[in-house]
């Protein structure tokens, strides 16, 4: 340690003598300059207050520059080491916006039918936007857009201090600028690291895109509640308008909405809407965007939202499902996310028929089934309960059960029918969506029912779940009942479909997949799969004409016989003909001749040919397959049928006409089987519908070729018939796969339906043309040989044949007797 300069010592630590010559001196002059004002203890005098305060203040002042420029450092530093980050964002991918949008859904005539999409969002370029539109935005957002270089750093130190005085976040300064970083290219947490990426990506969109371009990322890409993204699908939804119509007070409050879309919303909110509203027009007003006057005007008027959101879709929900599966068959699942229009091959006229058709076919079967209606009649109420009770499971009704029920009360006030199960009662809420099934009319409770009625009844399902308008996925509102603590619900009725295909080019016209279809409800056009019945022995007759070995003319024996321990019958009478011609089989429907030919076609073959003429589903390569014991599906069942019409080409089924305006390339098709074979197999199915079982559909006297399917215990009832034109496929069965009832047929059930459709679409008479390689010739009736010359014309008929295939043999004449016919005696009934 070094002693102080100017003074004596004697030894380290000693006390000093006193001022050397030189320190006098210095003394002396520092008296002088203090006013000969003496110093205490050394004799040293002070210096002057002011100099001393002027020095700290210097050395405060380096400490402040050294300081600032430590902080300016730092920042930079920071700045610099955040802006290197080689994770961070990269601006270049914004220039390149392609959103998740809404992609609109058509009909045949460019009418909208649905949407799909993951995020509700229409794209609305700059130049479509009204200016008061991107105003209002400014005024409620950002008033400096224009000018700030992505970042306001006056809003931000006075957004500080607001703060800091307020105890919270009152006050925010994020420019759009930053909200388009935040919401395109970061995270929502709030630290240090992101607040700085959030400033460098800023500044740097600033330079990489011009204001408009800015303004247009946001507009579009915000979400404004409800879900609904973007400017354009917020317009449709509160205001029922695009967003080049809104006014004034609409674009003030869309403005307003996206500081908290669903706290401010003014269908949840309407007077906090009101209020954000209120301050964005007298925002407008103070930047000079409207006058003070305009701004009173519209503060003054109410918001004025519309109830059902724009554009209406029109019916066909089951289309939404079935372009959704297409898009992602072709362009994988963000297909669907591309926006743009989807111009479908639905005809709406056809929809609206076969949904119309179906509902009055499905409604015939429950007044035959007396579903939803009195079974029968009793008038010891009191007996009907004592015997249901010993009937009905100690712990009540099971779920999925179907119970008998007497009617104890009816209550026309409150829509409801009280009824007991057995010592459990409950209540059934009549004049529901479901009830209105069974009550076309609308009757009143007293008009259907009465006190003794017996009725079928269940325990209704859970309330099934739907997306809601918002986007939202929420459960539909449970019937409340009030004369029960219980409810319960009539027995449900069956299910159907109706397909129907252009024949030439495929184009699926109407699809309808149930009694009320739904957006992603279950499709029965598309995804039942269902056994067909005798409707397979389309394909099955087809192979046999296809072979070679049989002719419409061909005898088959139709009698007992047992094939790997089954013995079929027939399903009308279980009476066997003897022998047949293959014509009056197919029109017949014959179990026993269709599984012969099974037999000697051997099952794989016939399944082969179902799946060239467009059966995709999997088939049993059993016998059993004759008769229709593979599943398939309404629509893959209507296209293979269509195969035929279509003279025996075979094509996939074309849902999509057009994308944004663009057609869609047909898919190419192959001739699956010969013409001249469709056309002779066409000529039986005819006889299906002139004089067979599908004879109901005789009424519409035209050309029509089908054939009728029933399945196992009348669980399914189809029919496929077609014109030139147009194939149509009906199907009608219950969802758990349990009988329809007693008398229900493909040819009660379901051609009453298909006839329904084809009085609506009032088709021409017009013939199947016959190609070439088909020839005529006149047939023995009995021998399906050529007629002998001078036959009786009630024994004969015309036949056509694949040429090459027809008879060369001539019948004998009546009475006259070959080893050929000495047997015939031996199958009669």
């Amino acid at each position: 340690m070094q002693p102080p300069p100017g003074t004596t010592l004697k030894m380290w630590g000693q006390q000093e003598a006193g001022p050397t010559v030189a320190g006098k001196r210095t003394a002396d002059k520092a008296g002088k300059a203090g006013k000969g004002k003496p110093g205490k203890g050394s004799g040293i005098r002070p210096s002057k207050p002011g100099r001393r305060w002027l020095g700290i203040l210097k050395w405060v002042g380096v400490a402040v520059l050294a300081g600032t420029a430590l902080v300016a450092a730092t920042v930079a530093f920071t700045f610099w080491m955040y802006g290197r980050d080689p994770n961070l964002p990269k601006i270049a991918k914004l220039a390149d916006y392609h959103p998740k949008q809404v992609t609109t859904i058509l009909d045949a005539n460019d009418r909208r039918i649905g949407e799909l999409f993951s995020e509700r969002r229409t794209f609305v370029p700059y130049d479509k936007i009204p200016p008061i539109v991107i105003d209002s935005f400014i005024a409620a957002e950002d008033n400096g857009f224009w000018t700030h270089g992505g970042i306001d750093y006056i809003g931000m130190v006075r957004a500080f201090f607001t703060n800091i005085k307020a105890g919270k976040t009152k006050q925010g300064a994020s420019t759009i600028t930053q909200q388009v970083v935040k919401t395109f290219l970061l995270t929502p947490e709030r630290t240090f690291k992101r607040k700085i990426q959030e400033i460098i990506l800023s500044r740097r969109l600033e330079k990489s895109l011009t204001k408009q371009e800015i303004m247009t990322l946001y507009v579009n890409q915000i979400y404004f509640g409800h879900g609904r993204y973007g400017v354009q699908e917020a317009a449709r939804f509160y205001f029922g308008k695009d967003i080049a119509q809104v006014n004034i007070g609409e674009a003030a409050m869309l403005g307003g909405l996206v500081q908290s879309p669903e706290n401010i919303s003014p269908r949840k909110h309407p007077q906090r809407a009101k209020e954000r509203q209120t301050y964005v027009l007298n925002q407008l007003a103070k930047i000079g965007k409207i006058s003070p006057a305009d701004a009173q005007k519209w503060i003054n008027e109410p918001i004025k939202v519309v109830k059902e959101p724009f554009p209406e879709l029109g019916s066909a929900p089951e289309w939404v499902d079935l372009v959704r599966r297409e898009l992602v068959a072709t362009k994988g699942e963000k297909g669907m996310e591309t926006g743009g229009t989807v111009r479908t091959t639905l005809d709406p006229g056809l929809q609206a028929s076969a949904q119309k058709a179906l509902q009055a076919g499905l409604r015939a079967v429950d007044a035959r089934q007396k579903i939803g209606r009195p079974k029968r009649h009793v008038d010891k109420i009191d007996d009907e309960i004592a015997k249901l009770a010993k009937r009905l499971p100690s712990s009540g009704p099971k779920a999925k059960e179907v119970y008998e029920a007497v009617v104890t009360a009816v209550h026309d006030d409150d829509n409801e029918l009280v009824v007991d199960l057995g010592k459990w009662q409950a209540a059934i809420a009549l004049g529901t969506e479901e009830d209105g099934r069974f009550n076309p009319e609308d009757k009143k409770p007293s008009e259907r029912f009465k006190p003794g009625d017996i009725v079928d009844v269940r325990v209704p399902p859970a309330p099934p779940k739907v997306v809601d308008e918002e986007g939202e996925e929420k459960t539909v509102a449970e019937a409340k009942v009030k004369h029960a603590q219980r409810r319960v619900a009539f027995e449900a009725g069956p299910e159907g479909a109706v397909v129907i295909i252009d024949v030439k080019t495929r184009k699926v016209r109407a699809l309808v997949g149930g009694y009320a279809s739904k957006v992603a409800g279950f499709n029965r056009a598309t995804m039942a799969k269902r056994q067909p019945g005798s409707s397979f022995k389309s394909f099955v007759y087809t192979t046999a004409i296809d072979s070679g070995r049989y002719t419409p003319a061909a005898i088959v024996n139709d009698a007992p016989e047992v094939f790997d321990l089954w013995k079929p019958k027939n399903y009308e009478s279980g009476k066997f003909l003897g022998p047949v011609r293959l014509r009056d089989a197919m029109k017949k429907s014959l179990n026993t001749v269709a599984i012969r030919v099974t037999y000697d076609l051997k099952p794989e073959t016939i399944a082969a040919m179902a799946h060239k003429m467009g059966i995709v589903s999997e088939l049993p390569k059993e016998m059993s397959l004759a008769l229709g014991s593979g599943e398939v599906t309404p629509l893959e069942m209507t296209n293979a049928v269509a195969t035929i019409a279509a003279g025996g080409i075979a094509q996939a089924p074309r849902f999509i006409e057009a994308i944004d305006g663009k057609q869609t390339p047909a898919t190419q098709g192959s001739q699956a089987i010969r013409p001249e074979v469709a056309y002779v197999v066409t000529s039986m199915m005819e006889s299906v519908v002139k004089e067979g079982t599908a004879a109901k559909a005789a009424a519409l006297k035209i050309p029509i070729a089908g054939k009728t399917g029933t399945s196992n215990d009348s669980r399914d009832a189809w029919f496929v018939g077609f014109t030139p034109d147009y194939a149509i496929g009906v199907w009608i069965g219950n969802d758990n796969n349990e009988p329809l009832g007693k008398k229900e047929t493909g040819g009660t059930t379901a051609v009453p339906v298909f006839v329904d459709i084809m009085k609506s679409m009032n088709q021409p008479a017009k013939a199947f043309p016959r190609p070439a390689h088909v020839v005529e010739k006149t047939i023995d009736r009995e021998t399906g040989l050529l007629a002998p010359e001078g036959a009786e014309k009630a024994t004969t008929l015309q036949e056509v044949f694949v040429e090459g295939s027809e008879p060369t043999e001539v019948a004998p004449r009546p009475g006259e007797v070959t080893e050929e016919t000495s047997v015939t005696g031996d199958y009669s009934d």
